[in-house]
């Protein structure tokens, strides 16, 4: 331990982690990871997070929720990214699904067709396999369905 480590009480580390929490929605993987920073021993690390979840900080369901509506709306990824990314952070698969069925299909939709057209605009080959292939890649990168980016290619560049 580095002599300008601080050594954390549980009743510090719980204080310090329910500002962490109560800033933005976290994950359980984040909370231990954070814990580990601060040198937590791995018992206190068990009786922080228990009291995370007691007193509602720390919901895996809401982060889920949150999450997902935030990398939809404000990054444009889709579904399997979103999908990859909880499941790194260890979420449950239902709560991965309760996630992924709070973004409305018909915006869905619209978003796919907004980041395809907007990406189309930037290409500057005149090859149509060329730009084929990369809006593919750009989008299938983003977590979007093969089978919706290859629709939506097959629509735009008739």
């Amino acid at each position: 331990m580095s002599l300008n480590q601080k050594s954390y009480t549980v009743h510090e580390a719980i204080k310090k982690l329910e500002h962490y929490c109560a800033y933005q929605e976290r994950c359980q993987l984040d909370v231990i990871a954070k814990l580990g920073e601060m040198r937590i021993i791995p018992g206190a690390i068990d009786q922080v997070v228990t009291h995370l979840i007691r007193e509602n900080y720390l919901n895996e369901e809401r982060f889920s929720q949150t999450f997902a509506r935030g990398k939809f709306n404000q990054k444009s990824w889709g579904r399997n990214r979103i999908i990859s990314e909880l499941i790194k952070r260890n979420i449950s698969k239902f709560n991965i699904k309760r996630a992924i069925s709070g973004i409305d299909d018909e915006s869905y939709k619209e978003k796919l067709d907004l980041l395809a057209k907007k990406r189309l605009k930037q290409f500057k080959e005149g090859n149509p396999q060329i730009k084929k292939r990369k809006l593919a890649a750009y989008l299938l990168y983003r977590g979007w369905e093969p089978q919706l980016v290859y629709d939506k290619i097959a629509e735009l560049l008739k």
